[in-house]
């Protein structure tokens, strides 16, 4: 018998999110957010639920490959650009289109030899301070791009560091318009934060959002709102069972470092999921944790592949029990994955990207 843990992709959950998204973003075209191998859901696994999506981006050409081996015609993003010269090849080859952020891909393109100009999204760094050029900047490199040979339609980009926060879009906003207001060219402005909480705001500016976290079923500003808040549906759910369950009295200790310590009798379940499974190690007790569906708390240290759980709510728990880690459980109740994210100090796009190449995975289909 296999181990019991696993993960489920839902089909229907991802169709849910993509459409949820559109409507938020009016007239927008929607790029799907595929890096990261779908955020650790497999690019195979979400493609047909995504495909009503307008393009896909991307940081890896593997998966561009992977993407073009699956049928996928439309346009695809490179969000980081070209990395080195040869890059420019496979753009070529597989109608790529790219973004470029700095001088030296700029230099790439210039000595690039093609029969096939390409689209490039020109990027400007509008105070995140990551990627792109700086406002002062932007210009010259738009008027060195229009004028290769090597490209076709050059298309504008920004990146907001704070859509998810107080602080906002305005001033991005602002200072993007402030230089590009009479350059040619599609726009390609908002994650997921943007879209969902500035939408209205981007009226007409942007022609091209980037949902990412959203199609995947998490709040892209968790905590101050929920997936609830959002109306958006969980993608991925981690579930496993109970393997032990021991009686434990005042004063016994639970796990490596004896993190835990009963304060009275209680039982206690011992569940086959651990860190090497992508389960959080700085998950500690207090993490909330489903048995048969029932919500309960996660006790003392998270192990290599287990963990323990407080069985006092759930008095009827015993060896096979159901877990939810994450997602939705059999019982139909729900453990959003911010919420377990929270506790370990991190967000739900960690989560996600970890899941282990150990762990199962199963596809709910459409109902």
């Amino acid at each position: 018998m296999p181990r019991p843990i696993l993960a489920t992709i839902h089909a229907p959950a991802l169709r849910h999110n993509l459409a949820r998204v559109r409507a938020a973003a009016g007239d927008a075209k929607i790029w799907a957010t595929v890096k990261a191998d779908a955020y650790g859901h497999g690019i195979e696994r979400v493609f047909d639920s995504l495909r009503a999506a307008d393009g896909f981006a991307l940081l890896d050409l593997k998966e561009a490959q992977r993407l073009r081996a699956l049928d996928w015609r439309g346009p695809i993003l490179l969000l980081e650009g070209c990395f080195e010269a040869r890059d420019l090849e496979l753009c070529s080859r597989l109608g790529l289109w790219h973004v470029v952020h700095c001088q030296e891909q700029i230099d790439m393109l210039s000595a690039h030899k093609t029969q096939l100009p390409q689209r490039v999204f020109l990027k400007m760094n509008s105070g995140m301070n990551r990627l792109g050029f700086a406002p002062e900047r932007l210009r010259a490199a738009w008027t060195r791009l229009n004028a290769l040979p090597q490209v076709d339609e050059i298309s504008l980009m920004t990146h907001f560091g704070d859509a998810d926060g107080p602080k906002g879009i305005a001033a991005q906003m602002a200072a993007f318009e402030a230089v590009t207001a009479d350059l040619p060219g599609e726009r390609s402005l908002a994650n997921s934060a943007a879209v969902l909480r500035h939408g209205p705001a981007l009226g007409q500016r942007s022609d091209w959002v980037r949902p990412g976290i959203a199609l995947y079923g998490s709040a892209p500003d968790f905590p101050e709102h929920g997936t609830g808040h959002w109306q958006l549906k969980p993608t991925m759910s981690l579930s496993s069972r109970l393997i032990a369950v021991q009686d434990l009295q005042r004063g016994d200790t639970v796990g490596y470092g004896s993190q835990f310590t009963a304060e009275q009798p209680l039982r206690m379940g011992v569940v086959a999921c651990g860190y090497a499974d992508g389960y959080p190690r700085h998950c500690s007790t207090g993490t909330p944790v489903l048995v048969d569906g029932q919500r309960t708390r996660l006790l003392g240290r998270v192990s290599m592949d287990m963990l323990a759980v407080d069985l006092t709510p759930v008095p009827q728990a015993q060896i096979g029990s159901p877990i939810t880690l994450w997602g939705q459980s059999a019982q139909g109740e729900l453990l959003s994955i911010d919420e377990v994210a929270a506790a370990a100090g991190t967000v739900g796009y960690e989560l996600m990207c970890a899941l282990a190449p150990r762990v199962p995975v199963v596809i709910e289909a459409d109902d």
